[in-house]
């Protein structure tokens, strides 16, 4: 299981400047890989938890095929530095699923992203598609205890203005998650689906 500091930052980004800003990091930056990825966020429907109150993160994913469980721990906004506990696994997602159901976790938000990844100057910044909905960006530093997150969130915020964009302030942010769960996410329960439903449904 690893343990790292995230501090990301994330922000819209339209048609246009989602061309201009993958053509230019494809030149001037380093193409890291695409990741197709199928998501279960538990914590909207947990106590205390929802959108703007979070403070914990409980996720299954499958990303380009491989399952992995996911928790992160500390609040959340356009922009954040939160603690990620993460384990990549053998098992299928489906298997997971049905783990975290005996657990207590059967609902959650089901999502489906495309995503681009690059790094620049260090940076790792990922262009998001929401499919047959919008895009926006990541820009992340992995950080250990005791680092410089501040240092992190300047060298960040360079970036983000040379490439011209600009992050989600945290209402900003948690519009736009609302939006997602109205207009595109959906809601799954474990408990009224098949066992290989992500089998037969997502090919994961």
């Amino acid at each position: 299981m690893t343990n790292i500091i995230e501090v990301e930052m994330r922000g819209p980004i339209g048609l246009s400047d989602k061309q201009r800003v993958s053509e230019f990091l494809g030149k001037e930056g380093i193409f890291k890989t695409k990741k197709e990825r199928v998501l279960i966020d538990y914590s909207m429907f947990l106590p205390n938890q929802g959108i703007s109150q979070r403070t914990k993160d409980i996720r299954l994913r499958t990303t380009n095929g491989v399952s992995e469980i996911v928790i992160k721990t500390g609040s959340w906004g356009g922009n954040d530095q939160r603690n990620e506990y993460s384990a990549k696994t053998e098992s299928t997602f489906d298997n997971l699923v049905q783990i975290y159901k005996l657990l207590g976790y059967s609902k959650g938000m089901l999502c489906v992203r495309y995503t681009n990844v690059f790094e620049y100057k260090g940076i790792e910044i990922a262009i998001v598609e929401v499919p047959n909905h919008s895009y926006y960006f990541e820009a992340e530093l992995e950080l250990q205890p005791g680092d410089d997150v501040n240092k992190a969130q300047e060298e960040i915020n360079t970036v983000l203005k040379e490439l011209q964009l600009e992050s989600f302030s945290d209402e900003e942010y948690f519009k736009y998650i609302e939006t997602l769960n109205k207009e595109v996410n959906t809601v799954f329960d474990a408990n009224l689906v098949e066992n290989d439903y992500f089998r037969k449904n997502y090919n994961v």
